[in-house]
């Protein structure tokens, strides 16, 4: 496990990277600015898995890893996308209008079926929870509303994706 430490922003702005990539490198796309999100969003079909990526500790240590190990899973989401809490604010905004009735949370999940939203995984459902069982949750609700033959990722990809462990946390540096 590679430890990281941060002492300037070049440090900071490499470790913020690390946290986009532990999801990039699983085939999820980011959107980064509102445009983005309304062209993913607007007018979707089929199933869309939208994650509310954070710098926090039960993102790197629950989440992430979690949503990985979901996209391991047989059945997964058509499409797959990530927009970053706290990064990429506007972008971040404009994704929550898709969900209006839900309140905001970082890290969370949303499970869209042709723009409708289908499961909702907010982060009290994530602290204090492991990510094998938050992937029971997530692979749940796959099966109950996708059809798309998974894994995003072919599992030997999957598996050499190493970590990184930074203020007690640990997120991916896409390395093993």
């Amino acid at each position: 496990m590679d430890e990281l430490t941060i002492n300037s922003f070049s440090d900071l702005t490499q470790a913020l990277q690390m946290m986009r990539d532990e999801l990039t490198v699983l085939g999820i796309k980011e959107l980064r600015t509102p445009d983005a999100v309304e062209t993913a969003l607007g007018g979707a079909s089929g199933t869309t898995l939208l994650v509310f990526n954070s710098v926090c500790g039960c993102a790197a240590g629950n989440a992430r890893p979690a949503i990985g190990l979901a996209l391991q899973n047989a059945i997964i989401p058509d499409s797959l996308y990530t927009v970053f809490a706290g990064q990429d604010r506007d972008a971040t905004e404009r994704a929550r209008q898709y969900i209006p009735d839900q309140p905001p949370s970082s890290p969370s999940v949303a499970l869209f079926q042709d723009g409708k939203l289908v499961y909702m995984m907010h982060r009290h459902m994530i602290e204090s929870r492991t990510p094998n069982e938050i992937a029971h949750d997530l692979t749940t609700a796959f099966n109950a509303h996708c059809q798309r033959k998974g894994p995003s990722v072919p599992p030997e990809i999957f598996a050499s994706t190493g970590s990184a462990k930074i203020c007690g946390s640990q997120f991916s540096t896409g390395r093993g």
